[in-house]
This record gives C-alpha cells, sequence and structure tokens, in this order.
C-alpha cells in the first residue's frame, strides 16, 4: 500500500459519489478534535487497497467501512465505532452495539439501498478544502 496511508490514525471508507455519505465525512470532520480522520472514497485506488488489504469485496459499494490497522469495520459497526471515537453525545451509539449484527445491518442497509433515490448523487467524489481535504487519501 501507498506510504502516504497512515496506519496508525482511523480511515473512513465512504461512496465518494453518495450526498448522504459525503455528508457523514461533513458531520466526522469539524466533531473531530484531533483531526486523527482519515477519508477516502471507495472508488479510489487507496480505497480499493485498504478494501483488498482487509479482505473486503473491492466491487460492492454499499457500506461504509472504518479502517484502523489490521481491524476493520462495516456497516452499522463502522456507524457506532465513528460515534464512539467521536466522543459524547455520539458515543451515545455505542449500547446498539449490542443489538444482534443482523438487526443493525439490516437498519442500515435499508438507509444503504435507498440513499441515492432519498439523499441524490454527484458525478463524482468531490474533495473539500482546508483541513478535511488535507485528510483525504488520493
Amino acid at each position: 500500500m501507498d506510504a502516504a496511508i497512515p496506519e496508525d490514525d482511523p480511515i473512513l471508507l465512504f461512496d465518494g459519489v453518495c450526498n448522504l455519505c459525503s455528508g457523514f465525512v461533513q458531520f466526522i470532520a469539524p466533531r473531530d478534535d484531533e483531526g486523527r480522520f482519515h477519508f477516502a472514497s471507495l472508488q479510489s485506488e487507496t480505497g480499493r487497497a485498504l478494501l483488498a488489504a482487509h479482505d473486503l469485496p473491492t466491487d460492492e459499494l454499499e457500506s461504509v467501512v472504518l479502517v484502523e490497522g489490521d481491524r476493520a469495520w462495516v456497516k452499522s459497526a463502522a456507524v457506532i465505532e465513528v460515534g464512539r471515537r467521536l466522543g459524547w453525545p455520539y458515543r451515545a451509539l455505542s449500547p446498539f452495539r449490542f443489538l444482534p449484527r443482523i438487526v443493525r445491518d439490516t437498519a442500515y442497509d435499508l438507509v444503504a439501498n435507498n440513499r441515492y433515490r432519498l439523499f441524490g448523487k454527484k458525478d463524482r467524489c468531490e474533495i473539500p478544502e482546508g483541513d478535511v481535504g488535507a485528510r483525504f487519501l488520493e
């Protein structure tokens, strides 16, 4: 993998053309006080390399994925883990990890499968300017 990929910081992989997913990134960035989260679209070379390195499908773009070191969280587990790391009040999502994964991921999939219809879609991933843009991995 690319030397520019941080090994010790969490990396959120997201659907770069999805408005909801891009909004999630825009939500996380200002709440990440330490600036530890990095971002890459699932469609990017970096995103595909990270998916492959964690034995995740590189052709299914239906989930956010949180990667850190040799661990990867997908779907609802990724959202819960992001909330845990952002601290209070987002840490309040943590108890949802005790629900069976099939229940959590069914709700997640309902939104994910309808995200373009409900929230729209862009032609390409747009990298924001400033601090957030600096945390995007190419």
